[in-house]
Protein backbone atom coordinates (compact mmCIF):
# COMPACT_ATOMS: atom_id res chain seq x y z
CA UNK A 1 0.00 0.00 0.00
CA UNK A 2 1.62 3.68 -1.11
CA UNK A 3 -0.18 6.49 0.70
CA UNK A 4 -0.45 9.86 -1.05
CA UNK A 5 -1.74 13.39 1.18
CA UNK A 6 -2.90 15.92 -0.38
CA UNK A 7 -2.77 19.57 1.16
CA UNK A 8 -4.28 22.80 -0.42
CA UNK A 9 -2.36 25.69 -1.27
CA UNK A 10 -2.68 28.45 1.76
CA UNK A 11 -5.02 31.55 0.92
CA UNK A 12 -3.81 34.64 -1.39
CA UNK A 13 -5.75 37.50 -2.22
CA UNK A 14 -7.92 36.13 -4.98
CA UNK A 15 -8.91 33.63 -2.46
CA UNK A 16 -9.71 36.30 -0.13
CA UNK A 17 -11.72 38.43 -2.49
CA UNK A 18 -13.49 35.22 -4.33
CA UNK A 19 -11.50 35.35 -7.81
CA UNK A 20 -11.36 32.36 -9.73
CA UNK A 21 -7.80 31.71 -10.05
CA UNK A 22 -6.85 28.51 -11.86
CA UNK A 23 -3.47 28.64 -13.76
CA UNK A 24 -2.90 32.65 -12.53
CA UNK A 25 0.17 32.20 -10.77
CA UNK A 26 -1.22 34.01 -7.39
CA UNK A 27 1.51 34.43 -4.60
CA UNK A 28 0.63 33.82 -1.37
CA UNK A 29 -0.74 36.89 0.71
CA UNK A 30 0.34 37.64 3.93
CA UNK A 31 -2.37 35.94 5.77
CA UNK A 32 -1.87 32.75 3.96
CA UNK A 33 1.95 32.89 4.80
CA UNK A 34 1.01 33.38 8.34
CA UNK A 35 -1.52 30.64 8.21
CA UNK A 36 1.05 28.31 6.98
CA UNK A 37 3.37 29.20 9.25
CA UNK A 38 0.94 28.47 11.85
CA UNK A 39 0.40 24.44 10.44
CA UNK A 40 2.33 21.57 11.77
CA UNK A 41 2.98 18.21 10.28
CA UNK A 42 1.07 15.34 11.62
CA UNK A 43 2.75 12.60 12.59
CA UNK A 44 0.71 10.48 9.93
CA UNK A 45 3.07 12.29 7.23
CA UNK A 46 6.51 11.30 8.88
CA UNK A 47 8.91 9.76 6.49
CA UNK A 48 6.73 11.36 3.21
CA UNK A 49 8.70 12.63 0.38
CA UNK A 50 7.02 15.58 -0.74
CA UNK A 51 5.81 17.42 -4.27
CA UNK A 52 4.17 20.32 -5.16
CA UNK A 53 2.15 21.90 -8.10
CA UNK A 54 4.65 24.60 -9.90
CA UNK A 55 2.38 27.52 -9.09
CA UNK A 56 3.53 29.84 -6.45
CA UNK A 57 1.12 29.53 -3.65
CA UNK A 58 1.64 25.76 -3.60
CA UNK A 59 5.59 26.31 -3.77
CA UNK A 60 5.52 28.94 -1.28
CA UNK A 61 2.73 26.58 1.21
CA UNK A 62 5.55 23.44 0.81
CA UNK A 63 7.82 24.87 1.84
CA UNK A 64 6.77 26.33 4.75
CA UNK A 65 5.00 23.10 5.65
CA UNK A 66 7.70 20.71 4.95
CA UNK A 67 10.83 23.08 5.89
CA UNK A 68 12.37 23.15 2.85
CA UNK A 69 11.52 23.81 -1.22
CA UNK A 70 9.53 20.53 -2.94
CA UNK A 71 10.46 19.21 -6.04
CA UNK A 72 7.26 20.43 -8.55
CA UNK A 73 5.52 18.28 -10.95
CA UNK A 74 3.70 20.29 -13.86
CA UNK A 75 0.15 17.47 -13.36
CA UNK A 76 -0.37 19.03 -10.38
CA UNK A 77 -1.42 22.11 -11.64
CA UNK A 78 -4.71 24.08 -10.94
CA UNK A 79 -7.75 23.30 -13.34
CA UNK A 80 -7.32 25.37 -16.03
CA UNK A 81 -10.45 28.50 -15.89
CA UNK A 82 -9.19 29.88 -19.36
CA UNK A 83 -11.41 33.11 -20.26
CA UNK A 84 -13.25 32.94 -16.68
CA UNK A 85 -9.68 33.45 -14.42
CA UNK A 86 -9.60 36.81 -12.74
CA UNK A 87 -13.25 36.57 -12.58
CA UNK A 88 -15.84 36.07 -9.51
CA UNK A 89 -18.06 33.54 -9.74
CA UNK A 90 -21.28 35.06 -8.48
CA UNK A 91 -20.23 37.57 -11.33
CA UNK A 92 -20.18 34.57 -13.88
CA UNK A 93 -23.34 33.45 -12.65
CA UNK A 94 -25.50 36.25 -13.32
CA UNK A 95 -24.08 36.60 -16.15
CA UNK A 96 -24.76 33.60 -17.76
CA UNK A 97 -28.15 32.28 -16.28
CA UNK A 98 -29.17 29.02 -16.94
CA UNK A 99 -26.66 28.51 -19.23
CA UNK A 100 -23.91 28.04 -16.23
CA UNK A 101 -26.33 26.26 -14.34
CA UNK A 102 -26.46 23.51 -17.38
CA UNK A 103 -22.72 23.54 -17.28
CA UNK A 104 -22.43 23.08 -13.44
CA UNK A 105 -24.89 20.11 -14.24
CA UNK A 106 -22.56 18.48 -16.20
CA UNK A 107 -20.59 17.51 -13.54
CA UNK A 108 -17.01 15.94 -14.76
CA UNK A 109 -17.20 17.57 -17.98
CA UNK A 110 -18.21 21.25 -16.40
CA UNK A 111 -15.58 23.65 -18.00
CA UNK A 112 -14.75 27.08 -18.80
CA UNK A 113 -14.70 27.84 -22.09
CA UNK A 114 -11.05 26.50 -23.89
CA UNK A 115 -10.37 25.49 -20.16
CA UNK A 116 -10.15 22.06 -18.28
CA UNK A 117 -13.12 19.80 -16.90
CA UNK A 118 -12.38 17.58 -13.44
CA UNK A 119 -11.99 14.46 -16.27
CA UNK A 120 -9.45 16.09 -17.85
CA UNK A 121 -7.54 16.43 -14.81
CA UNK A 122 -8.22 13.27 -13.57
CA UNK A 123 -6.46 12.23 -16.77
CA UNK A 124 -3.60 14.50 -16.55
CA UNK A 125 -3.12 12.82 -12.59
CA UNK A 126 -3.20 9.49 -13.63
CA UNK A 127 -0.33 8.78 -14.48
CA UNK A 128 1.65 10.45 -11.50
CA UNK A 129 -0.69 8.55 -9.80
CA UNK A 130 0.83 4.98 -11.12
CA UNK A 131 4.33 6.42 -11.14
CA UNK A 132 3.76 7.06 -7.18
CA UNK A 133 2.54 3.44 -6.51
CA UNK A 134 4.91 1.87 -8.41
CA UNK A 135 7.78 3.92 -6.29
CA UNK A 136 6.19 2.69 -3.28
CA UNK A 137 6.99 5.61 -1.45
CA UNK A 138 4.33 7.85 0.67
CA UNK A 139 4.30 11.12 -1.02
CA UNK A 140 2.48 14.22 0.65
CA UNK A 141 1.41 16.90 -2.38
CA UNK A 142 0.27 20.13 -2.12
CA UNK A 143 -1.84 21.38 -4.55
CA UNK A 144 -4.90 22.90 -5.46
CA UNK A 145 -8.59 22.51 -4.39
CA UNK A 146 -9.61 21.53 -7.96
CA UNK A 147 -7.29 18.70 -8.37
CA UNK A 148 -8.31 17.47 -4.80
CA UNK A 149 -11.56 17.93 -5.90
CA UNK A 150 -10.71 15.67 -8.82
CA UNK A 151 -8.73 12.86 -7.44
CA UNK A 152 -11.14 12.42 -4.92
CA UNK A 153 -14.16 12.18 -7.25
CA UNK A 154 -11.75 9.09 -8.66
CA UNK A 155 -11.49 7.49 -5.78
CA UNK A 156 -15.10 7.51 -4.84
CA UNK A 157 -16.20 7.59 -7.85
CA UNK A 158 -18.61 10.66 -7.77
CA UNK A 159 -19.82 11.93 -11.10
CA UNK A 160 -19.63 15.78 -9.25
CA UNK A 161 -23.55 16.41 -10.86
CA UNK A 162 -24.49 16.40 -7.02
CA UNK A 163 -23.41 16.94 -3.64
CA UNK A 164 -19.96 15.36 -2.78
CA UNK A 165 -20.03 12.00 -0.49
CA UNK A 166 -17.57 13.56 1.99
CA UNK A 167 -17.04 17.47 3.02
CA UNK A 168 -13.11 17.81 2.30
CA UNK A 169 -12.26 20.96 4.33
CA UNK A 170 -8.83 23.63 4.15
CA UNK A 171 -6.48 23.45 6.33
CA UNK A 172 -6.40 19.61 6.49
CA UNK A 173 -4.43 16.78 4.72
CA UNK A 174 -6.56 13.95 2.69
CA UNK A 175 -5.02 11.08 2.82
CA UNK A 176 -5.94 8.41 -0.18
CA UNK A 177 -4.36 4.88 -0.77
CA UNK A 178 -2.92 3.44 -4.14
CA UNK A 179 -3.47 0.47 -5.49
CA UNK A 180 -0.62 -1.08 -7.79
CA UNK A 181 -2.89 0.34 -10.72
CA UNK A 182 -2.47 3.91 -9.15
CA UNK A 183 -5.93 3.59 -8.44
CA UNK A 184 -6.88 5.55 -5.18
CA UNK A 185 -9.22 4.85 -2.26
CA UNK A 186 -9.74 7.43 0.76
CA UNK A 187 -7.71 5.85 3.20
CA UNK A 188 -8.26 8.86 6.33
CA UNK A 189 -9.79 12.45 5.90
CA UNK A 190 -9.52 15.66 7.03
CA UNK A 191 -6.60 14.93 9.11
CA UNK A 192 -5.93 19.26 10.83
CA UNK A 193 -2.78 21.00 10.09
CA UNK A 194 -3.54 22.92 13.32
CA UNK A 195 -3.93 22.07 16.45
CA UNK A 196 -6.82 24.24 17.32
CA UNK A 197 -8.95 21.63 15.18
CA UNK A 198 -6.68 18.52 16.19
Amino acid sequence: MTLLALIRHGPTEWNETGIVQGRSDIPLSETGRALVSSWYQPPELSGFDWVSSPLQRAMETAAILSGSPAPTDPRLVEMDWSEWEGMKLPDLRARLGNLMKAWEAKGLDFRAPGGESPRDVQDRLRPFLAERAAAGQATAVVCHKGVIRALYALAVSWDMTDKAPDKLHDHCTHLFELGADGLPRPYQLNVPLTTEDA
